[in-house]
């Protein structure tokens, strides 16, 4: 019967050793568990492989003769070990609860019932009705024997009421390994009033760590989880502030760009009123057209049909071309026309060239207009052989061509760059993606 109990303590311990430092092994590796819930797991189940080293040795020098002291110092070595977990749970419900571990009532009652635990247990050699040691090592259980087991008891009974009252405080999860952590070493605690199970209580003890590390875990993994989810719908949602205050300032930008073409429209309709009242009637005619049919479209704070655009340039260069007559050349070619863009890009850009590229005394001024789908997306060349314009100069081209850059930046992610045509003149290019 002998051999049968001491081949199941052997298996209980290596059992319950297998487990303590799988338990080490999890905790160190893996990851998504906070800093201070790692290193409270570590030194929770590196308590347990200490305990359970110590049991097989205890059990393994019952077969040799060592000195009496060896074999009690073991056994007193084991059961301390083994009640240390119990305070160090107390300290983790106080942390995951965000209390003041110094300052709490429920610590200070569990340190209180440990060092009653302590002085029992370093009473036990000393008091043989506790614990009798034969001289070969053997123990029997004494009529006090189960009275150091009662501390034990209490405290696991203290932490599952604090468990209780803070309920509210806990993730149901957390609150859940709390009760896998406690509810069965006590329950195997009080059979141990009766029945020795010393092995039986090392595997619960280490099977209910590892329950309570795995949903600790759990919960953290989530809370990790949902933690991402809300900085990423906060992400989004700076995002979208960032697009409506770049839609603003895109709207702003085409109010500020839109008096300057009604003011040189004005302009040009009252020199012509001077020069051939009959044609300044019919360019007034076509520019009052012209604002109804694109009010809609300058008004837009998004992207636009090209068409439009498009309509909007011939519109204006009409009324240029009616007052500088042949001395203005327009062509275009713009087989591609599937894409769209912000509003008042194409027109500014032929304004300043009209209004750069012109003079007389030079001959007539040639703009061209092309469009090509290329890889990088939809291409437009504005090109005129007029004056070459110097960026370097001060005045309202800067203004428009910054808010050109701009606004294609923001609504499109498009580009603008504008280079010097050989022979004279300058060449811009708009990519519109």
């Amino acid at each position: 019967m002998n051999i049968w109990i001491e081949s199941f303590n052997f298996s209980a311990f290596g059992a319950a050793f297998l487990l303590s430092v799988m338990g080490l092994w999890f905790t160190v590796v893996i990851p998504g568990i906070d800093r201070w819930s790692r290193r409270f797991f570590v030194s929770f189940f590196a308590v347990y492989v200490l305990s359970c080293l110590s049991g097989v040795a205890e059990v393994f020098l019952q077969y040799y003769p060592v000195p009496r002291a060896v074999f009690v110092f073991l056994l007193i070595l084991e059961s301390l070990l083994l009640s240390l977990p119990l305070l160090m749970l107390t300290a983790f419900l106080l942390h995951c609860c965000r209390e003041t571990i110094c300052q709490s009532k429920l610590l200070r009652a569990v340190l209180g019932l440990w060092s009653v635990y302590f002085i029992l247990l370093v009473s036990v050699p000393f008091i043989d009705r506790f614990l009798y040691i034969t001289p070969d090592n053997q123990y029997s259980r004494g009529p006090l024997c189960p009275l150091p087991l009662v501390p034990l008891i209490g405290i696991l009974l203290l932490n599952f009421a604090g468990t209780l009252r803070r309920r509210a405080q806990l993730s149901h999860k957390v609150f859940l390994a709390f009760l896998v952590a406690i509810l069965p070493i006590t329950l195997a605690l009080i059979v141990h009033l009766c029945v020795d199970v010393s092995p039986l209580i090392d595997v619960c003890l280490i099977l209910s760590a590892l329950a309570m590390y795995s949903l600790i875990l759990s919960d953290q993994i989530e809370q990790d989880r949902h933690h991402q989810q809300e900085i990423l719908r906060q992400q989004q949602e700076i995002a979208r502030q960032q697009q409506e205050i770049a839609n603003e300032r895109a709207s702003v930008m085409v109010l500020q760009m839109r008096p300057h073409f009604i003011c040189n429209t004005l302009i040009s309709i009252h020199s012509l009123c001077r020069l051939d009242p009959r044609k300044a009637q019919q360019v007034t005619l076509d520019f009052t057209n012209y604002l109804r049919r694109n009010f809609s479209a300058l008004s837009s704070d998004s992207n636009i049909p090209f068409p439009s655009e498009l309509e909007h340039t011939r519109a204006y260069l009409a009324v240029e071309q009616a007052q500088y007559d042949e001395l203005l050349v327009v062509s275009y070619d713009t087989p591609f026309t599937n894409f769209r863009l912000p509003p008042l890009t194409l027109q500014p850009l032929v304004e300043n060239a009209v209004k750069h590229g012109m003079n007389p005394y030079q001959g007539p001024l040639h703009i061209s207009i092309r469009t090509r789908h290329t890889p990088e997306g939809a291409e437009i060349t504005v090109e005129n052989d007029g004056a070459d314009f110097r960026p370097a100069d001060d005045g309202e081209p800067h203004i428009a061509l910054k808010n050109i850059r701009q606004r294609l930046k923001m609504m499109c992610e498009g580009k603008l760059t504008l280079t010097p045509r050989d022979g004279g003149g300058t060449v811009v290019k708009l990519v519109i993606p």
